[in-house]
């Protein structure tokens, strides 16, 4: 009877920090979205929320971190168990950076607001953030689903959005050299498109957490970066 309460109380713990996964991965969706949305339409209070925001997402990682330590501390879990664990730990601090970058980008549009729009760099960036938010989504429904072969396309997909970035990073370079006042807001534009790029990176590491939660096994490390301009931010 007492083995069976401490597996009872333990799958509550487990339950307990996935379902906290889980609303971590719902605000950081929306945090992408959002400041997507502010930047193209140049709306500075849904900036701000999204800034404010970012606080929740500390929070729920701060919380994982706790819960997540107090059953290795208290359960003594099996290996399987325990990969869980610390596998959600890294998804949660992969999460909070992504949502540490749509803050960023948030930040942005109060600035780029006061200044001229560059072409539709505003649209392209939203498209490029629109492809790693349902990427992100993707990665998250292969790990509910503990669904392999998902996590592996999200993997591929990283490559589009690298794409996506050298095409901006090109643009704005066109852009700058054409017309000096282009060069402040342009180099605005390249730091969130970098942002949008490295939120990318941190999708594509949930996935390959759970396709080593799944098979115990690491991706191959060797996946190259399509990522081909010579800036390191």
């Amino acid at each position: 009877m007492q083995e069976t309460h401490i597996a009872s109380a333990f799958d509550r713990d487990l339950e307990t920090i996935q379902a906290r996964i889980m609303k971590m991965g719902g605000l950081v969706e929306a945090a992408i979205m959002d400041a997507a949305r502010s930047l193209e339409t140049r709306d500075e209070e849904l900036a701000e929320q999204v800034r404010g925001k970012d606080r929740a997402i500390d929070v729920l990682e701060e919380m994982i971190n706790e819960e997540a330590a107090k059953v290795i501390a208290t359960r003594a879990p099996a290996a399987s168990d325990l990969r869980l664990i610390l596998t959600v730990t890294k998804i949660s601090g992969n999460l909070e950076r992504i949502g540490d970058y749509a803050k960023n980008m948030a930040k942005r549009t109060s600035v780029l607001s006061q200044m001229q729009p560059v072409n539709d760099s505003a649209s392209a960036l939203r498209r490029m953030a629109r492809e790693v938010e349902v990427m992100l989504k993707d990665a998250l429904d292969a790990y509910i689903q503990r669904d392999v072969e998902l996590a592996a396309d999200v993997i591929t997909r990283d490559h589009e959005v690298d794409q996506m970035y050298n095409a901006l990073f090109r643009e704005f370079l066109t852009f700058m050299m054409e017309d000096a006042r282009n060069i402040t807001p342009c180099m605005h534009l390249h730091f969130i498109a970098k942002n949008v790029e490295r939120m990318g990176d941190h999708v594509t590491s949930i996935a390959e957490q759970v396709i080593y939660l799944v098979t115990g096994e690491r991706p191959d490390e060797s996946r190259p970066k399509a990522d081909t301009t010579a800036i390191s931010l």
